[in-house]
């Protein structure tokens, strides 16, 4: 995470939307980070049609995923995500081959510094992956998508509370907004919007472990994809033993989809770094709400998800929120 709050129109600090993204979804580094994304891109001066494009198709992917999830919910939750690591290590690992870019693993490999980090944000974005396909699988998408349009905000907080940041009155407001939005979610609906929370603290988490720790995104997934292969190759394999493995016991279709878990993952991450390094902070902050917006569309049209009452209220107050949030880094980066 940069050394001051995160700003939409300054920086970007996700990992996967939702899936997310490493920070700056996985960050915007020359290789190319859950909901989503370690160092930042360069900025950049001129709105680049080729990278806006290729930002905009990260986001637009990471918002449609609960469409690439729909098909796959008799499969468990636990499953699609141990697939989505074991198939994101082989295509990262892959793709590291093809550009010669392995030997650039020795320096996060042999670190214990680096690797204890790594191991702590790999853990963070599973629980966040897990969340998301838990939620998708359950039917809260617009919950899933609620906690991605708050990590911004949640951004925020991590800054005052770790780093010691102070915030102005524009800020401080759209914090409070958000935190009202929440409380009065909890009490109108009688229930803790648990996954929302779950996903904008564990994504929020991750991206600041990411942006500290100096490993260019795709190494960085690399290797936490690498350490969490054991665990989710181990699980795989007993399912399997069990009887209950999905893959090769489904559908051409549900296979095809928890092999292609891994492209899902890597390819919104090259297209996000690639179009991150070639257009403006604020066209990157902006953009970042391309993904939960796409995410609440879906599951009102095609999950039909009920939208209205205290929800619909709730989500109100949450784009207030955002949008002083937003209104205020504009106008400050105008000012500057």
């Amino acid at each position: 995470m940069p050394q001051r709050a995160p700003n939409p129109v300054r920086g970007f600090t996700t990992a996967e939307q939702p899936a997310h993204a490493a920070t700056t979804a996985n960050g915007a580094t020359r290789s190319g980070a859950e909901p989503a994304a370690g160092t930042t891109a360069p900025l950049s001066k001129k709105l680049s049609a080729e990278g806006l494009l290729a930002a905009f198709s990260a986001f637009v992917i990471w918002g449609a995923f609960p469409l690439y999830l729909k098909p796959l919910l008799g499969v468990p939750s636990l499953q699609i995500i141990c697939h989505r690591i074991v198939w994101a290590c082989v295509v990262v690992f892959g793709w590291l081959l093809v550009r010669g870019e392995l030997g650039e693993l020795r320096k996060p490999l042999t670190s214990p510094a680096i690797l204890w980090r790594l191991a702590a944000s790999a853990l963070l974005i599973t629980i966040n992956w897990l969340g998301f396909v838990w939620g998708v699988g359950h039917g809260h998408v617009l919950e899933a998508s609620l906690g991605y349009f708050i990590n911004p905000l949640v951004n925020v907080l991590l800054g005052v509370v770790i780093l010691r940041e102070r915030l102005n009155t524009a800020q401080w407001t759209a914090v409070g907004i958000a935190a009202a939005a929440v409380v009065y979610l909890t009490v109108a609906t009688g229930s803790v919007p648990w996954i929302a929370l779950t996903l904008a603290a564990s994504f929020s988490t991750y991206g600041f472990i990411r942006k500290v720790v100096h490993v260019e995104a795709l190494q960085g997934l690399a290797v936490e994809t690498l350490a969490l292969l054991p665990l989710a190759a181990g699980y795989l394999i007993w399912c399997e033993m069990m009887g209950t493995g999905a893959l090769g016991h489904s559908s051409v279709l549900v296979n095809a989809l928890l092999l292609g878990c891994g492209p899902m993952t890597a390819v919104p991450l090259f297209l996000f770094a690639f179009g991150a390094r070639l257009i403006p902070y604020s066209t990157v902050g902006l953009l970042l709400y391309v993904a939960p917006s796409l995410q609440l569309l879906v599951g009102i049209f095609l999950y039909h998800e009920p939208f209205f009452g205290p929800r619909a209220l709730g989500f109100v107050l949450i784009w207030a929120a955002l949008l002083i949030y937003v209104g205020d880094g504009v106008w400050r980066a105008r000012k500057a």
